[in-house]
């Protein structure tokens, strides 16, 4: 069967044979988290599609070629990162891979702090939440919020723990001052950030 397989992979395709490409945006806007469910599908190669969890390692285990890292990347990414491995590996000359999400991982943000409703909040699936989004569902400020110094708690793919600090309050106001860099006003959330509202001292 094998041997079948590999002869048949070398074989060239017709140009009507191909899966047409996706162009929705959800493949270039959801980045893959560790628990999604994964329908992985190769065209024409039947034996080789599979449905699997993205492991704690960020890893989907795939017939032939075995752990492929895809934590982070989108849909499209992972698709050309699977179609890299089955090819560098000699076991298909032209892969067609199509990466699509059977069960997202839950997905949620936290805000604490001087916001008038606390608590934690789902993120969208396959759209993105900024720190602003989430503090105006969260009611705003409170009167005694110090806005410009609001931390974003975010634990990194290796473990480690980065903290943010943003003035969102001068983006509320529509400051001209307020910083645009992409750590800043504009960051958009990741799931489990944990954001905080300082009091501000009087």
């Amino acid at each position: 069967m094998f041997g079948a397989l590999v002869l048949a992979a070398f074989a060239p395709a017709r140009a009507e044979d191909a899966p047409a490409r996706s162009s929705s945006n959800r493949s270039q806007v959801y980045n893959i988290r560790t628990t999604d469910k994964l329908r992985i599908s190769i065209f024409q190669e039947d034996d080789l599609s599979t449905i699997c969890r993205v492991d704690a390692k960020g890893t989907v285990n795939l017939p032939l070629v075995g752990e492929i890292r895809v934590y982070g990347q989108t849909l499209s990414q992972a698709e050309r990162t699977i179609e890299a491995a089955y090819k560098n590996g000699r076991y298909l000359r032209t892969p067609e891979v199509t990466v699509a999400v059977e069960e997202y991982a839950p997905r949620e943000v936290s805000v604490q702090g001087q916001v008038k409703n606390p608590g934690r909040y789902p993120l969208p699936v396959e759209s993105t939440m900024s720190v602003l989004d989430l503090v105006t569902k969260a009611g705003g400020f409170t009167d005694t919020a110090q806005g410009t110094a609001v931390r974003v708690t975010r634990i990194q793919p290796d473990g480690s723990t980065k903290v943010i600090t943003l003035d969102v309050e001068s983006l509320i106001k529509g400051r001209s001052s307020a910083k645009t860099n992409t750590e800043n006003n504009a960051l958009m959330l990741e799931p489990d950030d944990i954001v905080y509202v300082p009091e501000r001292i009087i």
